[in-house]
């Protein structure tokens, strides 16, 4: 039986899943088995990227599953490479092909890499793919205020939501403010943090203990409470089971706060500042 998830709402008047399936690092048959179980427990949100390499098996899993296009999700990244608008075009198109897919649901832009100071050419590109019907909705991933304030300050349109790493230890207490500003949802990445270490934290174990759930579950938790769309990955139908069975529980309001003072001056687990960090 798989499990229902709430929706969230965006701020183009879409919905996303409150919850949504990350598929990096799997590749391969590792990839369609992990994707094909995890649509069978419930998600409804796919996480992939050009960088990752398996969109054709994140494509090969959809069809498999036998669901209707309409009821799952599914988001890509554009790469550094692809930043020129014509290249961010050809990029989209790219895995619309390699997905086997007429439109996505979701596009983001992976890193916006100042250095080459190109990201907001691929925004336009996607402003301009959305108005084509090839995109639903787009965002962005791991943009700074900064970042965001220049692409709404050059085009007028703000992104759906910026997905950067937040759990615990990094809570991303005022990018989170920021995007109240524009109405711009946060989608964490690494939402677990490295989770042997976060669950062991007493902030995790106390309600833990109270609610008589898995530990991972409550960080989750604490992620749907906080509005944050988490995307954890694993490859373990049980462990996908668990990840996504978080919405017959609720966190105290001093569990979530608790669990919030966790963060860290730089708790970033990969130390990948957008500022400096360059993906292509």
């Amino acid at each position: 039986m798989s499990i229902d998830v709430p929706q969230r709402t965006l701020n183009d008047g879409t919905t996303i899943p409150a919850i949504g399936f990350g598929t990096y690092p799997l590749k391969g048959s590792e990839c369609v088995d992990g994707v094909l179980s995890a649509l069978e427990v419930g998600y409804r949100l796919v996480d992939t990227a050009v960088n990752y390499g398996n969109e054709e098996a994140v494509g090969e899993a959809l069809r498999r599953s036998g669901l209707p296009r309409e009821a799952y999700q599914v988001t890509s990244k554009i790469p550094g490479r692809h930043h020129g608008y014509d290249d961010a075009v050809a990029s989209v198109e790219g895995s619309l092909e390699r997905l086997g897919l007429d439109f996505l649901d979701l596009q983001v832009i992976h890193w916006p890499n100042p250095s080459q100071d190109r990201y907001a050419e691929a925004w336009r590109a996607l402003v301009d793919l959305r108005e084509r019907g090839l995109v639903r909705s787009i965002g962005v991933s791991n943009f700074t205020e900064a970042h965001l304030e220049r692409i709404v300050d050059e085009t007028g349109v703000a992104p759906s939501l910026n997905q950067v790493e937040m759990h615990p230890w990094f809570p991303q207490t005022a990018l989170r403010q920021a995007h109240e500003r524009w109405d711009v949802r946060t989608e964490a990445w690494s939402p677990l943090a490295r989770v042997g270490e976060l669950v062991a934290e007493d902030a995790v174990q106390a309600p833990a203990r109270r609610l008589g759930v898995d530990p991972a579950a409550v960080v989750l938790r604490w992620h749907v409470q906080l509005g944050s769309v988490p995307i954890p990955k694993s490859a373990s139908p049980e462990r996908q089971r668990s990840n996504l069975d978080v919405f017959g529980f609720e966190l105290t309001e001093a569990e979530v706060a608790a669990l919030t003072a966790l963060g860290r001056p730089d708790g970033r687990i990969f130390g990948a500042d957008p500022e400096t960090h360059e993906e292509m």
